[in-house]
C-alpha cells in the first residue's frame, strides 16, 4: 500500500529485527488476537502524520531542506547533513555502539540553524512523531541524536524480538560470542520476545542483559526448545517477570509448570504447546492466585479444567481467552461462569462445541463483560444474539466472524445494544441488506467489519453513510463494494477509514 504523500512508499511496519508494537488496552479490554484486528489497526502503526511546526522560519521555508515526515525516515538525517550507512541494522544488534557519526562541522544554513539540528529541547519534541523503525535509523546519525533517542520514554510499549541467530557473533576462530545488549538496557526495555531459543540461550540472555534479574517484566518465548529445567531457571532468576508467554514450545511439560510458576505472575499466555492439558490448568489455578489474564490455546483441555479455578482467581481474573479449545462444551462454560464471575473479556473463538445454550449461560452470569469473541463457533445462531442483547448491557465489542448461521434476525436483536462500539461480522454468509438496516440505528458503533459477506449489495452498503460516527469500516472481499461505493463513502463519511 503506497503512501499518497509525495509519491513515497509507506515505511515498513516492522524493522528487520523485529520491534513489535504491543497494543494498548483501552477501557481495560485488553488486546485482541491478531486474527481479530482489522488491517486498518495494523496500518495505523505506519501511517504518516504531520510533524508540528517547531522549526525556525528560516528552515521551514528553505527549499533545499526537506521537512521531516514519517514518509521519509531519513529526513532528519538529511537536515543534519548526514546519511545513514547502507544496510544498517534498524534495531542495533548488528551495529556496534560506536557506529554513530560525529556531527559534521559544516551544516547548511546559518550558525543558529546548525545549532537547531542538535538542540535537545527541539529534538525531544520532534522525535515523538517518528515510528520505532525510524527512531532506530535516526539514532545512528550522530551521538547527539542517539543521546536524545535512547531515553526510555521513546521506547515505552515496544518489545524487541530477538531470534537465536541474532544473539551471537561468530568470531574469526569460529567460536560464538553473545552479543552486547547494552543498547537495549540504556533504552530501558522491560520486555523481550525470544524466538527459537534453547535453555542455554536463555541462560546467556540472563547473564548478559543488565536488567534481566529485576527489570524485565514481560517474557515471551516462541518456537523455542525450552525444557522444564530452563523454564524453572528463567523464572527463578528473572524475579521481575509478571507477564509470561509460551508459544510453540513443545519441550516443556506440565510438570515444568508445577515446578516453575510463581505467584507473582499476573498474565499468562500458552498456545500451541502440545504437552498442555487439564493438569496444566490445575497448576495455573493453584500456583497463580493473582492471575488477571489467561490466554490459552490448547486442543486437549477439557471441561474439567475450567472447574479448577479458585475463589481468589474468581475475584482477580478479568480476561480469559480460550482459543481453539476444541474439547470445551457447554458443561465447561458452566464451570467457567461459576469459577470466574468477574470476567470483562471473554473469548471462545474456535470452541466449536459451544452452542446457544452456552452463550445463554455466559449472558446470564457474566454481566460485566465488555468484550465477547464467538468467532469460528459454527453452532451459534440468532438465538445466542438475543441472549446477548437482553443481558450484556455493558458489552462494547462483539466478534462473530465465521458464525455462518447468523441471519438478519440476529442483527435486529443487536440493534438494541446502545453500548456496542465494535462489531465484527466477517464471513457471515447469511447477512443481507435487510440486516444492515437494523444496524443503522446504532449510533454508538465506531467499528464495523463486513469483510467477506457475499450477499451484501452496493445499495445496502451505501445506507451505512447514516452511521456518521463510524471511524472504521472493513469491506474486504465484499462483492458489493465497488469503486463507486468507496468514492461515495469518501464524500459522505470523511472521518471514516474504509478498508477495501
Amino acid at each position: 500500500m503506497s503512501n499518497p504523500r509525495n509519491g513515497d512508499t509507506k515505511p515498513p511496519c516492522l524493522p528487520r529485527n523485529g520491534l513489535v508494537k504491543i497494543p494498548t488496552q483501552p477501557n481495560g479490554l485488553g488486546s485482541a488476537s491478531i486474527t481479530k484486528g482489522t488491517p486498518a489497526v495494523k496500518n495505523r502503526l505506519c501511517q504518516p502524520s504531520s510533524v508540528p511546526a517547531i522549526l525556525s522560519p528560516a528552515l521551514a521555508h528553505r527549499s533545499d531542506l526537506p521537512i521531516p515526515s514519517l514518509a521519509s525516515p531519513l529526513s532528519l538525517a538529511t537536515l543534519a547533513g548526514v546519511s545513514s550507512p547502507p544496510g544498517a541494522s534498524l534495531v542495533g544488534l548488528n551495529t556496534s555502539e560506536g557506529s554513530e557519526q560525529p556531527l559534521p562541522e559544516r551544516l547548511p544554513g546559518s550558525p543558529s540553524e546548525r545549532q537547531l539540528a542538535v538542540d535537545e529541547k527541539i529534538l525531544n519534541r520532534l522525535f515523538w512523531y517518528f515510528s520505532a523503525c525510524e527512531k532506530c535509523v535516526l539514532a545512528q546519525v550522530c551521538k547527539a541524536w542517539r543521546r536524545v533517542l535512547y531515553q526510555p520514554k521513546f521506547w515505552v510499549g515496544l518489545t524487541p524480538v530477538l531470534h537465536t541467530k541474532e544473539l551471537y557473533n561468530i568470531l574469526p576462530g569460529g567460536e560464538k560470542e553473545f552479543v552486547s545488549l547494552q543498547g537495549f538496557a540504556v533504552r530501558g526495555f522491560d520486555g523481550f520476545c525470544l524466538v527459537g531459543v534453547s535453555d542455554l540461550d536463555i541462560c546467556e540472555f540472563i547473564d548478559n542483559y543488565p536488567l534481566s534479574k529485576k527489570g524485565v517484566k514481560s517474557m515471551s518465548l516462541k518456537r523455542s526448545t525450552i525444557t522444564d529445567a530452563g523454564l524453572e531457571v528463567m523464572l527463578e532468576q528473572m524475579q521481575g517477570v509478571v507477564r509470561l508467554e509460551l508459544s510453540g514450545c513443545n519441550d516443556f511439560t506440565e510438570a515444568g509448570l508445577w515446578s516453575s510458576l510463581n505467584a507473582r505472575i499476573t498474565a499468562l499466555s500458552v498456545s500451541d504447546c502440545i504437552n498442555v492439558a487439564d493438569d496444566a490448568i490445575a497448576a495455573i489455578s493453584q500456583l497463580l492466585p493473582n492471575l488477571t489474564e489467561l490466554n490459552l490455546q490448547a486442543y486437549h483441555v477439557t471441561d474439567t479444567a475450567l472447574a479448577y479455578f479458585t475463589a481468589k482467581q474468581g475475584y482477580t481474573t478479568h480476561t480469559l481467552r480460550l482459543n481453539s479449545c476444541w474439547e470445551i462444551t457447554n458443561h465447561g462454560v458452566v464451570n467457567m461462569v461459576h469459577s470466574l464471575p468477574n470476567l470483562s473479556v471473554l473469548s471462545l473463538s474456535g470452541c466449536s462445541k459451544v452452542t446457544d445454550d452456552g452463550v445463554e449461560l455466559v449472558a446470564e452470569n457474566l454481566r460485566k463483560l465488555r468484550s465477547l469473541d464467538l468467532s469460528w463457533c459454527p453452532r451459534i445462531t440468532d438465538m445466542a444474539l438475543e441472549y446477548i442483547a437482553c443481558d450484556l448491557h455493558k458489552l462494547e465489542e462483539l466478534v462473530l466472524d465465521r458464525c455462518v448461521r447468523i441471519t438478519d434476525t440476529g442483527l435486529s436483536y443487536l440493534s438494541t445494544m446502545s453500548s456496542l462500539r465494535s462489531l465484527y461480522l466477517r464471513w457471515c454468509c447469511q447477512v443481507q441488506d435487510f440486516g444492515l438496516k437494523h444496524l443503522l440505528s446504532m449510533g454508538s458503533l465506531r467499528l464495523l467489519s463486513l469483510a467477506g459477506c457475499p450477499l451484501l449489495t452496493t445499495t445496502g452498503l451505501s445506507g451505512l453513510v447514516q452511521l456518521q460516527e463510524l471511524e472504521e469500516l472493513e469491506l474486504t472481499n465484499c462483492p458489493g463494494a465497488t469503486p463507486e461505493l468507496f468514492k461515495y463513502f469518501s464524500q459522505h463519511l470523511p472521518c471514516c477509514m474504509v478498508i477495501e
